[in-house]
């Protein structure tokens, strides 16, 4: 990737953190890292299996597992009436059941779990169920939930003044309707547990979660055990993009119970079929708008209604579609404004978080709306972006959501202004109107999106972390926090933040497995809060031990604690210096305490939700990324052949981690936008089952040009060293790739038609929204 941009903003001080390495690196690469089915296990582990219900819904008639139970190696097969305990282990609300007992929710829902000696053995007998179902007709769409007044939870509206006064007074309306298809997470690591009992009827849980309290919560309620002789560990995960948040807690749960009953240790891991059949994906969501504007494109007045397909039970589905609602306006003030969020049922597996929460399925109804303003106008749909951009022509008035949050810190304008002026935006967009004017053919699309993302859970309580620092006399240093590490470099920014406050190299730093007995009551690594919480708290955990060691040097000298120093691994002060090991060994001989436990909570936010009004979010992190695309228009095939990317993360703990994030998430989203289609059968089962028909991005889907380069400027609320979270805000960067795909078929038109062109836009979408573009220019 070549460098585009100067990381230094012009009159700003460049204070960069020094790059390290992941602290998993050498592992990664020489196949040294550890997952769960690497763990060394006793030699008595037994391997456990879900067997899996029948492939519709209905009422269970009849549920044979004598097959299961008789199959070569099998031990012990458990059903729902083997459960000591809560049989609903929903996340927040309930629904979740473990085991089907009476009625198949969803097909293929898991009725039984099956215990043998072999991994493989369980496996096999897990396919020798026999079942009998009343089938009935399933709810798979969002109109036939409509209909039947199907919902998990109750509606959500936000509202910000009138609509219909403004209404009256706009020039233009605009109405459509997107279908934004879902996406499978795709962990390189599917779902996965080792459960060991202990003596007292303990559990150790290895788990390959985003949430190990939650985890130690749902297992003692199916036990029927006190939390405390549950203790969830964590070492890594093979990804987890929030599929493993709230869906990594049913498999631990069926190792436990039969680790439990059978005083054995037992290891679970799905087969990637099973794991896509059996875990819920990426939300879809149907979204209408109306919007009225002026002659120039301004947004006066706005209406979504945003239909979230949820899946049979909550899940986390209120907090995504709310989420979804607080993106509808991405970066944009939207007017008079009204947005009605609904949680449709559908009988498919329940369906959960994944990278963005709901942000992204929010945000593209108002890119598409834009896009289609600007041909209605004759525009540049940039020019409309920056025209209803919070704060543009300067105005203050136009700095508050829809949801009541006054928008602070915010550089959108400046950041797009130099993304476009260093990709040469103008300059290309007329090289390819010229360009489609003469090619029949290939067509070239450009365009640039920016990006708006609040950073901060929405459920409020979720916002606290914990950490635990231990220094040993040798002046080595432990550190464990609640955070987990799915890949994305959290454990190095942690170390690297407990170093850089005791001013020693990283290499004394040592992160330890996530453990829910050293860090209590712990939130999910989840809505790109792992650092902002952490991080904190792992630093009131040091600041704590550096108090402590310079009070006991302040009084050892007679000088001012705060003229003591930790630097360069010495700590000095007037007249003294000495080795940070040496300050050590003498603090422990002198009876200071060398371990704290550190505690953040995240200050100012707040959100009524009875009202839909408040400050759900902390900051928003801000991006802006320009896509060049070819497309065929004989065949509907595409390229990205070029992107630019600009994006705001605040004082870069680690820019070189930060831009594998950025990079990652762009390709992520961009696979969610174009190549990711989930199939279903007209029974809820998922037939896109396998890599063989579902389409990941490759590493021939990389842009041939892609340049990413970080805007620093210090985060204007108190985050840890003014950083910006970095790992869902650029999911949403490769909306311009969508965009710029829309452009190239609306220049069949001369501009003068905006495509409609749902998600994910395949190369059927594309060559029939070409069709459809050329259609519509004939019958002019």
């Amino acid at each position: 990737m070549r460098k585009l941009i100067d990381l230094k903003a012009p009159g700003t001080a460049q204070t960069v953190t020094t790059p390290h390495r992941h602290e998993s690196a050498r592992q990664h690469v020489s196949g040294q890292a550890a997952y769960i089915d690497d763990v060394r296990t006793r030699a008595d582990c037994l391997h456990a299996y879900v067997v899996k219900g029948p492939a519709t819904v209905g009422t269970l008639t009849q549920l044979d597992l004598a097959g299961v139970s008789t199959a070569p190696g099998v031990v012990r097969v458990f059903t729902s009436a083997d459960i000591p305990g809560h049989k609903d282990i929903g996340a927040i609300f309930p629904g979740d059941i473990l085991l089907a007992e009476t009625v198949i929710e969803y097909p293929l829902q898991p009725v039984a779990v099956v215990v043998a000696e072999t991994h493989e053995q369980a496996r096999r007998a897990a396919a020798l169920v026999r079942c009998e179902v009343q089938a009935r007709k399933p709810v798979l769409t969002a109109e036939q939930a409509h209909a039947q007044d199907y919902f998990v939870r109750p509606k959500h509206e936000q509202s910000h003044g009138n609509v219909s006064a403004q209404y009256a007074q706009v020039s233009h309306t605009l109405e459509g309707t997107l279908t934004i298809g879902g996406q499978e997470h795709f962990y390189l690591e599917s779902q996965a547990a080792l459960v060991e009992p202990m003596e007292n009827d303990c559990l150790l849980v290895h788990s390959s979660t985003q949430h190990p309290s939650e985890v130690q919560k749902v297992v003692s309620e199916v036990l029927n055990l006190p939390l405390h002789r549950i203790t969830v560990e964590t070492r890594r995960m093979g990804g987890g993009f929030g599929g493993k948040e709230s869906q990594a807690a049913p498999y631990a749960c069926l190792a436990a119970l039969a680790a439990y009953f059978l005083k054995r240790a037992i290891k679970i891991r799905l087969a990637r079929s099973d794991d896509m059949q059996l875990t819920g994906k990426r939300h879809a969501f149907v979204n209408h708008y109306k919007i009225g504007f002026d002659a120039d494109g301004r947004i006066l007045a706005s209406q979504f209604e945003i239909n979230g397909l949820c899946g049979y039970t909550p899940d986390l589905s209120d907090a995504i579609v709310d989420r979804a609602m607080f993106h509808a306006d991405n970066a944009y003030y939207l007017g008079a404004a009204h947005v009605i969020g609904h949680r449709l049922k559908t009988d498919t597996v329940s369906h959960t978080a994944f990278r963005g929460f709901g942000g992204p399925q929010g945000m593209l109804a108002i890119e598409h709306a834009l896009d289609s303003i600007a041909c209605r106008l004759g525009k540049d749909p940039l020019d409309i972006r920056l025209l209803n951009l919070y704060g543009a022509e300067g105005r203050q008035d136009n700095l508050k959501t829809h949801y009541g949050m006054q928008i602070e810190g915010f550089w959108l304008a400046e950041i797009i202004d130099r993304l476009a002026q260093n990709c040469e935006y103008r300059n290309r967009k007329a090289e390819f109107r010229a360009f489609n004017q003469s090619s029949p053919i290939i067509k070239k699309g450009l365009a640039l999106t920016p990006v708006k993302f609040g950073i901060s859970f929405t459920a409020k309580h979720l916002n606290q972390a914990g950490a635990l620092i231990h220094i040993y006399t040798d002046g080595s240093i432990q550190v464990n926090h609640g955070g987990t590490e799915m890949g994305q470099g959290l454990h190095t920014k942690i170390g690297t933040i407990v170093a850089r406050e005791f001013g020693v190299d990283i290499d004394r730093i040592l992160v330890t497995p996530t453990r829910t007995d050293k860090v209590p009551n712990t939130s999910p690594t989840a809505a790109s809060s792992g650092t902002d919480l952490n991080g904190m708290a792992a630093k009131h955990a040091a600041v704590q031990i550096k108090e402590r060691l310079q009070q006991h040097l302040a009084e050892k000298y007679q000088v001012s604690a705060d003229h003591i120093v930790f630097a360069d691994n010495q700590v000095s002060g007037p007249g003294f210096s000495l080795a940070f090991d040496a300050l050590i060994q003498e603090a422990y001989f002198a009876r200071v305490n060398l371990s704290a436990n550190g505690f953040y909570q995240t200050p100012k936010i707040g959100y009524d939700h009875e009202k839909g009004q408040g400050r759900p979010f902390f900051y928003f992190s801000q991006g802006a990324a320009c896509a060049e695309v070819w497309v065929d228009t004989l065949t509907g095939e595409y390229k990205v052949h070029r992107v630019d990317i600009l994006h705001d993360v605040g004082e870069s703990l680690n820019p070189d981690i930060d831009r594998g994030q950025i990079s990652g998430g762009f390709i992520q989203g961009m696979g969610w936008l174009t190549t990711e289609e989930l199939v279903w059968n007209d029974q809820g089962a998922l037939l896109s089952n396998s890599p063989m028909n579902y389409k990941i991005p490759a590493i021939s889907d990389t842009p041939e040009i892609f340049n990413i380069d970080l805007f620093q400027r210090p985060n204007n609320e108190a985050t840890i060293y003014h950083s910006k979270a970095v790992g869902e805000p650029p999911f949403m960067l490769p909306m311009c790739v969508w965009s710029a795909i829309r452009d190239a078929i609306s220049s069949l038109s001369q501009y003068q038609h905006s495509p409609h062109l749902d998600t994910p836009a395949t190369t059927e979408r594309v060559f029939m929204a070409i069709q459809a573009m050329k259609q519509a220019v004939v019958n002019e």
